[in-house]
């Protein structure tokens, strides 16, 4: 039986793009869903993992980016959900939260076999990971009400690819259990 992790993607922003206006909204909107998701990972003592940009800094750690996203603009919009001492983190330079980065191999060391993805963007980083998740075997869960979007009919378009083309389920938060083992598929 597997464990069930939580991904955290691109929370840890400075807010600092083209897009932040349009994405702001929609991320304070989804605040109280990650929170509730990081609430009950902890509880459950299931792994957290914050998989995030690096802002093109390849010196950076999490550390370093985490004291960026708190100095941004929208610095509220990350200190409720920052990570705590046991987090785990995983840096990316693109899209998906596996593209050439150790998070395949950091699941399958702590026997994840099912993740519950939250965070920004939608549309984006949140569907490629799915997609990267589920080429790897692994089930996906998204957390509808923990996901935040720049455009609001292409986030809808992705919700629905991912729960067709993937097999992803999508649920409320408050719906998702960590503490319960999954059969891997």
């Amino acid at each position: 039986m597997a464990r069930t992790a939580l991904i955290v993607i691109d929370m840890l922003n400075t807010y600092e793009h083209e897009d932040a206006d349009a994405l702001a909204p929609s991320v304070r909107k989804a605040l109280p869903g990650i929170r509730l998701l990081l609430e009950r990972a902890r509880s459950d003592e299931a792994p957290v993992i914050y998989v995030n940009d690096n802002f093109g800094q390849w010196r950076s750690h999490h550390g370093e980016i985490l004291r960026a996203a708190l100095s941004g603009r929208h610095a509220d919009l990350v200190e409720p959900v920052a990570p705590d001492e046991e987090a785990l983190f995983v840096v990316k330079a693109r899209h998906s939260a596996f593209f050439e980065t150790p998070l395949g191999y950091l699941l399958e060391q702590l026997d994840v076999g099912r993740v519950v993805l939250c965070g920004q963007v939608t549309e984006q980083c949140v569907l490629y990971s799915a997609l990267d998740a589920h080429i790897r075997h692994l089930d996906v869960v998204v957390a509808a009400d923990a996901v935040a979007h720049i455009d609001a009919d292409l986030a809808e378009a992705a919700v629905r690819m991912m729960e067709r083309n993937m097999g992803a389920e999508i649920l409320p938060g408050h719906d998702i259990a960590f503490d319960t083992p999954h059969d891997r598929t």
